[in-house]
């Protein structure tokens, strides 16, 4: 869609808030787009956005409701109402935003539309009960491990109905038609030539799936895949001092998938597309750099190598949503790809590095040097931790039951996960059905791709391995 519908208004109101529960803890996020005149609804959308603060939760309200009222009316000017003074004097450039959470997301909203089409106005919160509610249904959603949606919503009942004058009903179906006529246009000027290595494109005249949060209605719902096989205990690896630390890991416990073409498939599968973030300082110097440590940044050769990664992806147009480790350095990865496919990110706590606690930011020199007892003791098992730290048995754990829980959400779908080292290791090793030893045979370059598919029957398919061919 080139231009705003002339049955749309010219100018919009978008309504959001975020919240979290413990600040951080599970956070989510809410946003509607107003008819100015009326006070109708035209969009709603909440996403659950796993562990952050406050504040990021109420930035990724702003940027959903932003991008919800640019699919309705991209030429339209914006009057943004919040209940967070903070935002709304950020936005407008009264104070300066020094949080490095919350700089990316700002840069984000402001890219949406052209600087001088968007407004911001500080409303109490008893005024913006239509976005907290949408933002606290999405945490609902989320503890019971389920998505939002639209359709089951009381949040405009819940904000007062006497604020909405005409037919909401109508209005939301307008905002529909919209959405999906932009939808079907970007379809069709996005399809690649060829499928690449790690998906297919949608059959033709397939329903667009783009998860963006301004979807005023969901796709129809993809049956629920088989559950993953009961876990069967795996042997201890024998651990290589020679195994750069963060590639050292151990196998999750978890059944060999059956292997042969004989089985069924039950239809297309969840593929994972496996990005290892972008360099950090402390990835050439092979520093140990987990989830304990100080949550380094992404270098300049980082920067590039994420740009990189976001043209190659956009080239193949075959990943319809991003899942991201909650650490800045995936983070910034993920949403320097989200910016140029048009999605936005989702956050997986279980997808983070392993914690390596007393070794954080040392080499593995430094470590055998000051922990010997300590590392002889790790590299011997997979139970012991470094010294405050997390055990791979515990890694494993995390990282099959994210895998478990990913698959089922996303059946029939391509899913960017922007992780790291040990749990791309894992996951592969695990499609694979390999040998513990296998983990020690394989490279994991910074911003690499990988792809794994998972099928319904409980079979998984690695498709690729270590590609590094768009950053030459």
């Amino acid at each position: 869609m080139s231009t705003g519908s002339p049955s749309l208004p010219r100018e919009l109101v978008v309504e959001a808030d975020g919240g979290s529960r413990g600040n951080p803890g599970p956070a989510g996020y809410g946003a509607v787009v107003l008819d100015p005149v009326s006070g109708e609804a035209l969009v709603e959308t909440a996403e659950y956005i796993g562990v952050a603060t406050n504040n990021v939760a109420e930035y990724k309200g702003l940027v959903a409701g932003l991008r919800a009222a640019r699919e309705l009316a991209p030429d339209a000017s914006v009057r943004v109402r919040m209940d967070s003074k903070l935002v709304v004097e950020q936005m407008s450039g009264r104070w300066k935003i020094k949080h490095p959470d919350m700089k990316p997301l700002a840069a984000e909203a402001a890219r949406v539309f052209p600087a001088g089409r968007v407004s911001y106005e500080w409303i109490p919160r008893e005024r913006n009960k239509h976005a907290d509610r949408l933002a606290n249904e999405a945490m609902d959603a989320g503890r019971e491990g389920r998505r939002w949606q639209p359709s089951t919503s009381r949040a405009a009942l819940d904000a007062g109905a006497a604020r909405v004058v005409g037919d909401a009903t109508a209005g939301a179906a307008k905002a529909r038609a919209a959405l999906a006529h932009a939808a079907r246009s970007h379809a069709a000027q996005a399809a690649p030539d060829a499928a690449p290595a790690f998906g297919a494109a949608a059959p033709a005249g397939a329903a667009p799936a783009l998860p963006t949060p301004a979807s005023a209605s969901a796709p129809a719902p993809v049956p629920a895949p088989a559950p993953v096989p009961a876990p069967a205990p795996a042997p201890e690896p024998a651990f290589s001092a020679a195994a750069e630390p963060s590639d050292v890991v151990t196998p999750a416990e978890s059944a060999t998938p059956s292997v042969g073409w004989g089985a069924p498939d039950l239809g297309a599968p969840a593929t994972f597309v496996l990005l290892r973030h972008g360099e950090t300082a402390l990835t050439p110097q092979k520093r140990f750099s987990g989830s304990g440590g100080t949550d380094p940044e992404l270098s300049p050769a980082g920067l590039r190598q994420a740009e990189a990664v976001a043209a190659a992806l956009a080239a193949r147009g075959t990943v319809q949503e991003i899942v991201s480790s909650p650490l800045l350095r995936c983070r910034q990865t993920a949403l320097t790809i989200a910016e140029r496919l048009g999605l936005d990110v989702w956050i997986e706590e279980g997808l983070r590095e392993t914690d390596f606690g007393a070794w954080e930011g040392l080499t593995f020199a430094e470590v055998r040097e000051r922990y010997p007892d300590d590392l002889d003791a790790w590299l011997a098992s997979p139970k012991a931790a470094p010294p405050g730290g997390e055990s791979f048995a515990a890694v494993s754990r995390r990282v099959a039951a994210t895998r478990d829980r990913l698959t089922e959400r996303h059946a029939g779908r391509t899913v960017l996960l922007v992780t790291h080292v040990t749990p791309i290791k894992t996951l592969v090793r695990l499609a694979l059905g390999a040998p513990p030893e296998a983990l020690f045979r394989m490279e994991l370059s910074a911003a690499s791709l990988s792809a794994v598919a998972y099928y319904r029957d409980g079979n998984a398919s690695v498709r690729l391995l270590n590609d590094t061919s768009h950053l030459r």
